[in-house]
């Protein structure tokens, strides 16, 4: 099978390497130095955990080849990027599209696609949990098994032409599909999660393992907070039960646990630190679009420990100044 995925980032190069793997056909689409890497060296991949370095030869390019039909085109780019690169999707001769990462405005996006691509069948909404880094030469991975795809269409499950391509895509590989009913809601529930460890990672200056015990609980409280508001709002939260990691129980004690060993150790920091540390423009554009959303809730119940947390961040234009950096590596 021909698959493009459009973006060499972290999730984009595992998910290519994945798909070398199943034997598959595979166009990576990388811009720049890192592209230039990729035709010369391959694309080389530590995982961190399997203690393992993996070399794959996908068919490295800059733009979508216009003669080329595809099977599935995977976008794996950084929230704030993934509007941009519609019309170039757009272009794309293929009748399955997933739209990979943090998403805030997915109907918006979906909408604009159809406008221009209006034949198309699939149009697929998906987020990869795997963390990293990318470095000149390399790209370090951290997962947690094979790792997969929480996916699904906008309003409901995928169909089931396009479920039977994934599977045959991902055949024999490991890398498992969790088709979700409806990810317009998943993609707003996401960052409920995910900001308290964004929020804290910035407070200690890109390194978690300088948190405090009080602020650790801070991060463990927040989205309880968040999960109550889109709950107020009428948003279901998926994935089904997420919420109850963050309420008193036994999920609470384990995901105590797991923060605990985040903080830690570089498990952590390949999982969460490195993202913000290089990614602070999507952070900073999913945080204002959540703080958005959030804002709709008139007459919730407050956010106080979400609001300390943010408060000891540092601003938004300070965390630029910080991380920022010349290079685009990310």
């Amino acid at each position: 099978m021909k698959v493009l995925v459009y973006g060499a980032g972290v999730i984009g190069c595992y998910l290519t390497h994945v798909l070398c793997k199943a034997g598959h056909e595979v166009y990576l689409l990388a811009r720049g130095a890192w592209k230039d890497e990729l035709e010369k060296n391959g694309l080389r991949i530590r995982h961190h955990l399997q203690r393992q370095t993996t070399l794959d030869h996908p068919q490295v390019v800059s733009q979508i080849p216009e003669r080329v039909c595809f099977d599935a085109v995977f976008a794996a780019m950084p929230y704030p990027q993934m509007e941009h690169i519609l019309p170039d999707l757009g272009r794309a001769k293929t009748d399955l599209i997933v739209l990979i990462g943090n998403n805030m405005h997915p109907e918006e996006m979906q909408k604009k696609l159809r406008s221009m691509t209006p034949g198309i069948p699939d149009i697929l909404f998906a987020f990869q949990v795997t963390g990293g880094q990318r470095f000149p030469d390399h790209v370090v991975v951290e997962r947690f098994g094979k790792a997969g795809l929480d996916i699904g269409a906008l309003h409901g499950f995928p169909s089931r032409l396009a479920q039977e391509k994934l599977e045959q895509i991902f055949r024999g590989t490991g890398y498992k599909m969790h088709y979700q009913r409806d990810m317009k809601a998943y993609l707003f529930c996401h960052p409920a999660a995910v900001l308290p460890i964004a929020y804290l990672a910035y407070v200690c200056g890109g390194d978690l393992r300088t948190a405090t015990a009080a602020q650790r609980k801070q991060m463990l409280h927040a989205p309880a907070e968040a999960y109550d508001t889109l709950t107020y709002l009428g948003i279901p939260i998926l994935p089904e039960k997420d919420d109850l990691f963050y309420r008193p129980g036994f999920r609470r004690a384990l995901m105590r646990l797991l923060y605990f060993i985040m903080s830690k150790s570089s498990v952590g920091d390949l999982i969460a630190c490195a993202h913000c540390r290089h990614a602070v423009g999507e952070m900073e554009q999913l945080d204002r679009d959540f703080t958005e959303l959030l804002s709709r809730a008139n007459g919730a119940p407050a956010m106080p420990v979400w609001q300390a947390l943010k408060q000891q961040m540092p601003s938004w234009a300070e965390l630029h100044r910080l991380y920022d950096a010349p290079s685009g590596i990310s």
